[in-house]
């Protein structure tokens, strides 16, 4: 019996809630924003159908308030939430209050959001799908205990060592030597505690040049479970991706058969619905590749695989929702073009430390092959509360080159944010190094080229425009009328 989904909650803000309404308009469903006071003006609760105020800036009186979401949902005669990506997307306990109250929840079942948010139990059933894994030590205790593995299992440094619970880069830290294994676990367990309240940690061997991969999973309720080819994101600060690509262009057409297949074998051992990620680290020296886990969510970096398969993973997400069968099957899925997404944050490009404030000039890129999910307009308000991305820049060609050619012309001509500052500079200097258009790069490239990137910035401002429009007075004042004019 199908699910009638007239009217969607959107558990989000920003760009996710943005992306969603897009598709929910496309779908006739109308829309329900929620937002938190300095969230009154934004983008998307000018988007939505309708817009209800949640609560203050602190997301756990706004956007974490699970009891108050879905009071509102019944209040306004929702159907279904969508919860985007970040907050409540991977939150188990809201996923079966959501299920309780009698609404439908876009997402996976919350039994496979909790055994896959836990790092350690996603492992094992990964090891029981037949999945290599990094050689790695669950529930670690002390640095005694990393010291016999590592002895044991005649592993060498680096190691990772990491939060068992989350994701998103935090509760990481690398270790180099003997000497950092006690601030490093003290560290981690930290950061697991406050971002996740779970302070359990596993340690794994870190794989030097390692290349991020993930592959695209959708899955109905009726039993297929395909893959929608794999993306790259091994472009990362701080452990989180700032440049995704699909296809990946570290892979030959084998890897990517075992590797995407791989995948969906992992998901049918899940039991996993709706949309979803498996992720992988590549190691490219050995051309072997290891779990690393699954995101129980909408990605980020979603568009780039809509943009290359022609599909919309939302749009998919809700029919599954409904309980409809795929209208299509592995084979139907032709990837035909080469895409680009970077996520634009509003960040100092050369510190990343977080800069906000009021978007005082807003120029969106336009031309061939280009798409844009943006949270914000020009003269809204950059909180300080919330994550700093506010924009996914996207551009597609018939191959990388072309796809790289688009995104320049887009980050270069294109595209004007004055008021705050972004990682702009860094993301054209990306594009443009021999290395990166080489696809010769890991996980360590902006960490390793950092200080080259800063010498590649060309940052133009409004100030460089009055200088030029200075130079042109003077210059008709001084010269007299000229051909030209």
């Amino acid at each position: 019996m199908e699910n009638k989904i007239k009217k969607i909650l959107v558990a989000n803000r920003g760009v996710p809630a943005v992306r969603i309404m897009h598709t929910c308009r496309d779908l006739k469903i109308s829309t329900v924003a929620i937002y938190s006071t300095p969230d009154r003006l934004s983008h998307h609760v000018m988007v939505a159908d309708k817009g209800v105020h949640i609560g203050e800036a602190p997301p756990i009186e706004s956007y974490l308030n699970k009891e108050k979401i879905i009071d509102t949902a019944l209040k306004e005669k929702a159907d279904a939430i969508h919860p985007g990506w970040g907050f409540l997307a991977e939150n188990a306990e809201f996923a079966q209050m959501v299920k309780d109250a009698g609404l439908i929840w876009i997402g996976p079942e919350p039994g496979v959001i909790r055994s896959m948010g836990d790092k350690i139990e996603a492992k094992k059933i990964a090891i029981r799908a037949n999945v290599p894994t990094i050689p790695g030590i669950s529930d670690v205790k002390d640095v005694k205990q990393i010291k016999e593995w590592m002895k044991n299992e005649q592993v060498t440094y680096p190691i990772m060592i990491k939060a068992s619970a989350g994701g998103g880069g935090k509760g990481m830290v690398k270790v180099e030597k003997d000497s950092e294994l006690a601030g490093a676990l003290e560290q981690a367990r930290s950061e697991a505690r406050k971002a996740f309240d779970d302070d359990k940690l596993l340690a794994e061997k870190y794989i030097e040049r390692g290349r991020h991969i993930e592959v695209q999973i959708v899955a109905d309720m009726h039993g297929n479970v395909y893959h929608l080819c794999e993306r790259e994101c091994t472009l990362q600060r701080r452990n989180q991706k700032i440049i995704e690509e699909a296809p990946s262009p570290s892979l030959n057409d084998n890897l990517r058969n075992e590797i995407c297949f791989t995948a969906v074998r992992l998901m049918r051992e899940i039991g996993y619905t709706t949309a979803g990620t498996v992720e992988f680290i590549f190691d490219s020296e050995t051309q072997k590749f290891y779990f690393l886990e699954v995101n129980t969510r909408l990605q980020v970096e979603h568009g780039v695989t809509e943009l290359i398969t022609g599909l919309d993973i939302v749009e998919l997400m809700i029919d599954v929702a409904r309980g409809k069968k795929f209208c299509f099957k592995q084979a139907d899925v032709h990837p035909n073009r080469w895409a680009l997404e970077v996520r634009i944050n509003a960040e100092d490009p050369k510190t990343f430390a977080p800069s906000f404030g009021t978007i005082t000039r807003l120029q969106i890129p336009q031309g061939p092959g280009v798409r844009i999910a943006q949270g914000v307009y020009e003269g809204a308000d950059i909180p300080p509360y919330y994550d700093s991305l506010f924009m996914l820049l996207l551009t597609a060609g018939r191959n990388r080159d072309s796809a790289i050619r688009a995104m320049d012309r887009t980050l270069s001509r294109n595209l004007r944010i004055e008021g705050i500052k972004t990682i702009t500079p860094l993301l054209l200097a990306i594009i443009r190094h021999k290395a990166f258009q080489a696809g010769d790069f890991s996980t360590k490239f902006i960490e390793n080229h950092m200080d080259e990137l800063i010498s590649m910035f060309r940052v133009k401002d409004a100030q460089d425009e009055a200088l030029k429009i200075a130079e042109y007075v003077a210059k008709i004042s001084a010269l007299g009328p000229q051909e030209w004019m």
